[in-house]
């Protein structure tokens, strides 16, 4: 039996590697919040392990790749799931696309966003907020210029999916693009345009991009105040 091997620790949860039967596996492991009553803790917790899975599982419905859950093991809130093989986050690709071609680097990476903008558009008509959209959450497996998309990391996930809440979601990867990315705005445009072609309800499209300028709007102001 193989040992867990820490991969990474957040604020929320422990990352480990594992084997799970023959299959490489990540085991994400909430931590016990000692300052939380340990009922109340429990209880939280275990209701984020649920909605983290079903936002997976919802995902996976509506045609957005994430990883294979496996199993969920309520006595210490994990969740073992598959370890996606051969894949780079769509951070570090575009880092190395910048550095290769600095000139056409953003020309290069539109069919990328596009491909982000329609994944995300799936995501919210299904009414799932990822809550934590950034370019590390998002990973492209095998060849990067097949596209093919794997969404990962639901711990802050929610099906209220009101305007405000997509507003926000598109406002929180706008905010983690450009600061890890600097000169991509054009590809954050490419990522909305492909949003709001994709979308099948323009209605609803049309609130939350009116929402994502509001909230554009609230953090210049606290920016400015700053």
């Amino acid at each position: 039996k193989m040992e867990k091997c820490v991969l990474k620790q957040g604020a929320e949860a422990k990352l480990y590697k594992y084997d799970f039967y023959g299959r490489p596996c990540i085991i994400k492991e909430r931590f016990i919040k000692n300052y939380r009553h340990p009922s109340l803790d429990s209880a939280l917790s275990i209701q984020r392990v649920k909605s983290e899975v079903r936002a997976n599982l919802r995902c996976r419905m509506a045609g957005i790749r994430t990883p294979t859950v496996y199993m969920v093991n309520f006595e210490n809130n994990s969740i073992y799931m598959e370890e996606i093989q051969d894949a780079i986050t769509v951070k570090d690709y575009i880092s190395s696309v910048h550095e290769e071609d600095r000139n056409r680097a953003n020309v290069t990476l539109i069919p990328l966003a596009e491909a982000i903008g329609a994944m995300l558009s799936k995501m919210h008509e299904n009414n799932i907020i990822h809550g934590d959209l950034t370019t590390s959450n998002i990973l492209l497996q095998g060849d990067p210029s097949d596209l093919k998309l794997v969404l990962i990391d639901f711990g802050l996930s929610s099906f209220e999916a009101s305007a405000e809440d997509k507003g926000v979601d598109l406002y929180v990867l706008e905010r983690a693009f450009l600061s890890s990315h600097p000169n991509t705005q054009q590809l954050f445009d490419a990522i909305l345009n492909s949003y709001s072609s994709a979308v099948k309800n323009s209605k609803k499209c049309k609130e939350a991009l009116a929402k994502l300028d509001e909230v554009r709007l609230r953090g210049r102001k606290r920016t400015m105040v700053g």
